[in-house]
C-alpha cells in the first residue's frame, strides 16, 4: 500500500532542507573568503572602478572634474621650444620600445598613451585614460579594462580590444626592449573579451602586475602592419596621444602639432593638459653649447643636473631682469640611487672586497661641495622604505636563512655613503682600509706601482661616458693612490647605447628611476637575475641573486603596507651592502631655469619631473600643464628666483 503523499514528501523535504542548508553555508563561507581576500587586497577588487590606488582609496572620486595640479581654464596656443632632455643627442627612429636605434624622448611624452594615467599627487594611483574603467578580479589573478568609447587613433580609427591585445603582444615580444618587457613579465596573456573589453590574465596575483597593465602603451594594429616589432622603425606612429609628428630633420630637429581632434581633451584626466599648439625639439650634442643656446632663447627651459653649473651659470642680466626665472621645485618622489655601476660580469669585479675598495675612493663631500645633493644611502631614498636601524624581526625572518651567503653588515645598521669631511684623517683611514681589502683579494703593487694579481694582470677601471669626461677628479686621484689604473672613454650616444646593451663596459654612471612606492617590475629590471643576462637589459651591475629575486617577488606580492616596508628594507640592506655599485647621490629637487613666459598651475605636482619621462611615476608636469601666459594677460608673472 502506498504511503500518504504527505508522508512521502517528508524525507524529500528534509533532505532538500539539509542540502539547501549545506549549499547556503558553503556559499556564505565562499563569500566570506572572497570578502576576506578583498579586504586583504591592496586595491579595490570585484567592481568596475574609475581609478585604483594602492593601500588607500583614490584621492579623486568618480565624477571629478580635473586634477588639482592642472588648470582647466588654461588657454590653448603658442609654441613650446625644447631641447634634448637627456643623453640622447640625436634620433633615428620613431619606435621607442625596441632596442636598436634611438627614438626622441618626445615619443613617450607626447605621442603614445597608455591604458591608465598615473596621478602626480598620490603615491600610487591610476585613473582611466584609453581604458575608461578597470576591474581587478577578487583574487587579483586578472585585470580587465573597458576601453573608452571616445578613444580614437590619430588616423581616426576607434581603439578596439584587438588593438590593445596587439600592443601587448608586440610589447612582450622578443623584439621589444627588456626595459619594457620586464615590467610586463607578470602578465600571462591579454584576451579580447568583446570589442571594448580586454582581460589581462596574470601569472601570479600581485600589485605591480595589476598596475603594470595600466602602463601598456596602446597603438594601432595598422602601425607597421605585417612587420616584426623591431622592423617598425620610421613608420609614422598611429597612436592616441595629443600630438602628431608634423616636421622633422633627422637626427636633430622635430616639430609636433597638437591634434584638433584629440579625443581625450575634455576628460577629467586631461583638462588643463597639453596647452601648446606646437612643440619643437632641437637636439644638442654638446652640453655647453646647449646651455648657451638656452641663454640665447633657442628653447624655453633648462633642467640643470650639475651643481657647479647651477651655482655659476644660471645667473646674469637676464635672470636679474626677470626675463629668465630660476626655480627649485621640491618633490616627494622617491629616488633610486645615482650610482657608478660596476659590471660584475667581469672577473676582476666579482670579489666584494675589490668592489668595496673602489667604493671607498669616492668622496661624496668633495663632489657635493655646493651642497646641492643628498648622499644616496639607500635604494629607496627620500621614503619610509629605506632600511632603518637594525633589521626588524620581520626582516630577519627573510634574511636569516641566507646569513652564510651575506656580508655580516647586512644584519647591522643600514648602509651609509662614506663621509670624509668630518675628520681630516677620515679619507686617509678609509683608503688604508681599501688597501687592506685589495691585498686580501690578491692584488699587490707591482714594480710600476700599479696593482697586479698573481697572473700579473693589472687592476684597471674604465668609465664609459657618452657626454663628458673629467667629472670625478677626486675619485680618479684616490684610485691612483690605491694603485688602480683609472681611465675614461668618451663615445657618442649611439655607441654608448650599443655597448651598454651588450654589457661591454667596466663601469657606467646610471641615474636610476624615480618612484612613489617600490615597484617590483622596476626593481626586477634593475636588479633581477632575468635582466642580467638578456641583451638590452637594465641590470647593468649584473646582479644575479636568488635572495634578491625572492625579495623583489615579496614586494610584488605585498598585500599590506607593513609587508611592503619589510620586503623593501630587507632588499635595501642586501643590495647596498653588496657593493655592486658605488652610490653617489640623489636629489629631492628639480632645478630649472625657464624663460619667464609660462603660466603655471597654482598647485605643484608632488611626483614629477621637469622635461623628461624617466618612468611613468615621474612625469613631466611642466610640459603637460604649463601654458603660454601671453595668451592670458591677467596671469600674474612668475617671480625670478632670488639667490
Amino acid at each position: 500500500m502506498m504511503a500518504p503523499l504527505s508522508q512521502a514528501l517528508v524525507p524529500i523535504t528534509m533532505l532538500s532542507c539539509r542540502s539547501f542548508f549545506r549549499h547556503a553555508v558553503a556559499l556564505l563561507f565562499s563569500l566570506l573568503l572572497a570578502q576576506a581576500a578583498a579586504l586583504a587586497a591592496p586595491v579595490v577588487t570585484g567592481s568596475w572602478e574609475h581609478a585604483i590606488s594602492a593601500f588607500q582609496p583614490p584621492k579623486y572620486p568618480r565624477g571629478f572634474t580635473h586634477f588639482a595640479y592642472a588648470n582647466p581654464q588654461a588657454p590653448k596656443g603658442g609654441t613650446l621650444n625644447l631641447s634634448n632632455p637627456d643623453r640622447r643627442s640625436s634620433f633615428d627612429k620613431w619606435n621607442p620600445y625596441t632596442i636598436k636605434g634611438v627614438a626622441p624622448a618626445a615619443m613617450r611624452i607626447h605621442i603614445f598613451e597608455t591604458l591608465g594615467f598615473v596621478a602626480m599627487d598620490e603615491p600610487k594611483a591610476v585613473y582611466g585614460l584609453v581604458g575608461e574603467e578597470i576591474l581587478v578580479a577578487p583574487d587579483m589573478a586578472a585585470v580587465s579594462w573597458r576601453i573608452h568609447p571616445k578613444a580614437r587613433f590619430s588616423n581616426g580609427d576607434p581603439v578596439t580590444a584587438a588593438d590593445v591585445v596587439h600592443s601587448f603582444n608586440l610589447m612582450t615580444s622578443p623584439q621589444a626592449s627588456p626595459e619594457y618587457t620586464v615590467p610586463l613579465a607578470g602578465i600571462a596573456r591579454a584576451v579580447a573579451v568583446d570589442a571594448r573589453t580586454v582581460r589581462f590574465e596574470l601569472k601570479e596575483p600581485g600589485l605591480d602586475a595589476v598596475f603594470s597593465t595600466a602602463e601598456l602603451p596602446v597603438f594601432s594594429a595598422k602601425w607597421g602592419a605585417g612587420k616584426k616589432f623591431d622592423e617598425i622603425v620610421t613608420d609614422m606612429p598611429i597612436t592616441t596621444g595629443p600630438y602628431v609628428i608634423d616636421k622633422f630633420q633627422m637626427p636633430r630637429q622635430l616639430e609636433l602639432k597638437r591634434r584638433d581632434d584629440y579625443w581625450a581633451k575634455d576628460l577629467p584626466v586631461r583638462r588643463g593638459f597639453w596647452n601648446f599648439d606646437r612643440v619643437v625639439y632641437r637636439m644638442y650634442k654638446d652640453q655647453d653649447v646647449r646651455r648657451e643656446g638656452f641663454k640665447a632663447g633657442e628653447f624655453d627651459l633648462y633642467k640643470e643636473y650639475r651643481a657647479s653649473q647651477w651655482a655659476r651659470s644660471h645667473r646674469g642680466p637676464k635672470w636679474e631682469s626677470g626675463r629668465i626665472a630660476k626655480q627649485t621645485f621640491r618633490t616627494s618622489t622617491g629616488s633610486l640611487p645615482q650610482a657608478m655601476q660596476l659590471n660584475t660580469r667581469r672577473p676582476k669585479y666579482q670579489d666584494i672586497r675589490v668592489r668595496e675598495a673602489i667604493a671607498r675612493a669616492y668622496d661624496f663631500d668633495k663632489y657635493n661641495r655646493y651642497g646641492t645633493f643628498d648622499a644616496s644611502d639607500s635604494l629607496f631614498n627620500n621614503t619610509e622604505f629605506a632600511a632603518q636601524g637594525t633589521p626588524s624581526p620581520a626582516e630577519l625572518a627573510l634574511l636569516e636563512p641566507h646569513r652564510a651567503e651575506l656580508p655580516p653588515q647586512v644584519f647591522g645598521p643600514p648602509f651609509k655613503v662614506p663621509r670624509y669631511s668630518a675628520s681630516p684623517n677620515a679619507l686617509r683611514d678609509s683608503l688604508r682600509r681599501a688597501q687592506e681589502l685589495l691585498a686580501e683579494a690578491g692584488w699587490k703593487p707591482g714594480p710600476d706601482g700599479w696593482l697586479r694579481n698573481a697572473a700579473g694582470e693589472k687592476l684597471t677601471l674604465e668609465m664609459l661616458e657618452p657626454q663628458q669626461t673629467g667629472r670625478l677628479p677626486e675619485f680618479a686621484r684616490n684610485l691612483k693612490k690605491l694603485g688602480i689604473e683609472y681611465s675614461e672613454r668618451l663615445v657618442d650616444f649611439a655607441l654608448y647605447r650599443r655597448r651598454i646593451n651588450t654589457f661591454d663596459y667596466d663601469m657606467i654612471i646610471v641615474v636610476e628611476p624615480k618612484f612613489t612606492l617600490p615597484d617590483a617590475g622596476q626593481l626586477g629590471s634593475l636588479y633581477g637575475s632575468a635582466s642580467a643576462t638578456k641583451e638590452g637589459g637594465s641590470n647593468y651591475r649584473g646582479v644575479q641573486s636568488k635572495l634578491v629575486d625572492s625579495l623583489i617577488e615579496r614586494i610584488a606580492k605585498a598585500s599590506t603596507m607593513d609587508e611592503l616596508k619589510t620586503a623593501a628594507r630587507a632588499l635595501d640592506r642586501v643590495v647596498m651592502w653588496g657593493h655592486t655599485g658605488i652610490p653617489m647621490l640623489y636629489s629631492r629637487n628639480q632645478n630649472v631655469s625657464y624663460w619667464n613666459r609660462f603660466g603655471i598651475p597654482a598647485v605643484q605636482a608632488s611626483y614629477m619631473d621637469i622635461d623628461t619621462m624617466i618612468e611613468i611615476y615621474s612625469q613631466p608636469w611642466p610640459l603637460m600643464t604649463w601654458w603660454d601666459k601671453a595668451l592670458a594677460p591677467s596671469q600674474a608673472p612668475i617671480p625670478a628666483f632670488k639667490e
